[in-house]
């Protein structure tokens, strides 16, 4: 794969994320793209993880039990994965009646972090995320056309602040099988909403950014706006 590249020119890193169904492009077709559970790419996040001691995550397309899941995979160097099967399909386009949704919040500790796993169409949902003091930073990973751009730069920030946590998106470049053109806007966020690393658009590439959880807790501490967040169940 040509991440491979990338990746190797950054052999410090701790975490690489990968965009959305990162190995095939987002499709509506499961059948002609979908893996089965442990298949070919899941095995190379593996091997990669291991090789170089860090942490691979993105999605995949893949099948299991008669059904397909648009499956988020986190792949810790010590072999151990962490998977979220998306919660929202995106209804509009059909995914819905495609994949089946998953139904599990999915937090991941690594290196002392807590990172929530969600993907792209999940993104417009802020009470699936809301932070319950349970994590420090969310990931979502995507495929999200440039005509919807704008809800993208505005609700990543916005998770970052709601949720005072740190927030990573990360989306594709280029064109896919149906015509939709994607510029990117990989970015991240601290609780801040500051943006404290991003890829050029239309660029591939890799950006590092270094997080620092002790900051994180003493802004939390000092401003606990989450001790004052509404009650409620899923």
């Amino acid at each position: 794969m040509a991440v491979e590249q990338l990746i190797e020119k950054h052999c410090d890193t701790d975490l690489f994320v990968l965009p959305e169904m990162f190995s095939t492009g987002f499709s509506m077709n499961p059948m002609e793209i979908a893996e089965d559970e442990g298949g070919e790419t899941l095995q190379w996040m593996c091997r990669i993880a291991a090789l170089r001691q860090c942490a691979i995550a993105g999605s995949l397309s893949v099948r299991e039990a008669g059904k397909f899941y648009n499956r988020f995979y986190f792949v810790c160097p010590d072999g151990t994965v962490y998977h979220y099967d998306k919660r929202h399909l995106f209804g509009f386009g059909g995914e819905d009646k495609q994949y089946t949704s998953g139904d599990e919040r999915v937090i991941v500790s690594y290196k002392g972090f807590r990172f929530l796993l969600q993907i792209c169409y999940d993104l417009r949902f802020p009470v699936w995320p809301r932070c319950r003091n349970d994590y420090d930073a969310v990931i979502y990973v995507a495929n999200w056309p440039i005509p919807r751009r704008l809800v993208w730069d505005t609700l990543l920030r916005a998770r970052a602040l709601e949720n005072q946590c740190y927030v990573c998106g990360v989306n594709r470049v280029g064109i896919d099988g149906y015509q939709l053109t994607y510029n990117g806007g990989s970015r991240v966020y601290s609780a801040f909403g500051e943006e404290i690393g991003s890829i050029p658009d239309e660029k591939e590439g890799i950006t590092t950014v270094s997080v620092n959880l002790t900051a994180l807790n003493q802004f939390r501490e000092k401003f606990p706006v989450w001790k004052d967040a509404d009650e409620f169940h899923l």
